[in-house]
């Protein structure tokens, strides 16, 4: 039996995560419904992006991780991993405009 090793963080916990915030994202749309204050639905806005941000460096972590290990013979991955960052870094310095 072939042993396998896992590199950073399983599917399910990214999975886990996102359906957290999915939940979380539900809730939101209760509390506009529901005509709750702005400083509670910003407070859990700001919980939905912090958690998205989290798995953005959860993800963007594991194809580090896998570029790295797989050594010189990774110039494609290498190359996508440098575009990934590329784009989660516009993605971040947009909010800053």
């Amino acid at each position: 039996m072939a042993k396998t090793r896992e590199v950073g963080v399983s599917q399910e916990a990214l999975l886990k995560r996102l359906r957290r915030i999915e939940g979380q994202i539900r809730g939101i749309e209760k509390m506009i419904e529901d005509g709750r204050d702005c400083v509670s639905l910003v407070i859990q806005l700001a919980a939905v992006r912090s958690g998205i941000e989290g798995i953005g460096a959860l993800l963007l972590n594991n194809c580090m991780r896998v570029c790295f290990e797989k050594g010189s013979d990774a110039m494609t991955d290498v190359d996508s991993l440098a575009r990934a960052i590329a784009i989660w870094g516009r993605v971040r310095s947009s909010e800053d405009k």
